[in-house]
């Protein structure tokens, strides 16, 4: 009978977490095409003002193939469908990088193991405010 139960809860969804890891690791072995197979058709992508939607896997192929940047998680916090990961940015086997070195943060939502969301956070963001001063 416990046979029966877990067999019937075998089909769980890898976590946000697990996708993002398997994102990163794609594009710094410069796997574009596994990359994109981690994106969800129409997913949407946010750098700055520009918004895009990867309509095709072609699109998502060729959208990881642009970023100039490889990435080293040095952290990553999730909760459900959403992971916020800290990159140590690099060169990549085609491109150098223009920021190598610096951090960089992208907020990602992963539904049923498909990103759709590819955010990455603002600069400014990544700044922590100064501590509180206290008033003697």
């Amino acid at each position: 009978m416990l046979v029966l139960l877990a067999s019937g809860c075998g089909d769980s969804q890898p976590s946000a977490q697990s996708v993002v890891r398997a994102w990163s690791q794609a594009l710094n072995a410069e796997d574009n095409k596994g990359a994109a197979d981690l994106f969800a058709p129409g997913a949407e992508v946010v750098q700055g003002s520009t918004v895009i939607h990867l309509q095709t896997h072609a699109q998502a192929e060729a959208w990881n193939s642009s970023l100039p940047c490889s990435g080293k998680i040095v952290s990553i916090r999730s909760h459900g469908e959403t992971a916020r990961a800290t990159f140590r940015l690099g060169d990549r086997q085609h491109s150098r990088c223009d920021g190598p070195g610096e951090l960089a943060t992208a907020l990602f939502k992963v539904v049923k193991g498909k990103i759709v969301l590819w955010h990455q956070a603002e600069q400014s963001a990544l700044v922590l405010p100064p501590p509180p001063t206290s008033s003697a």
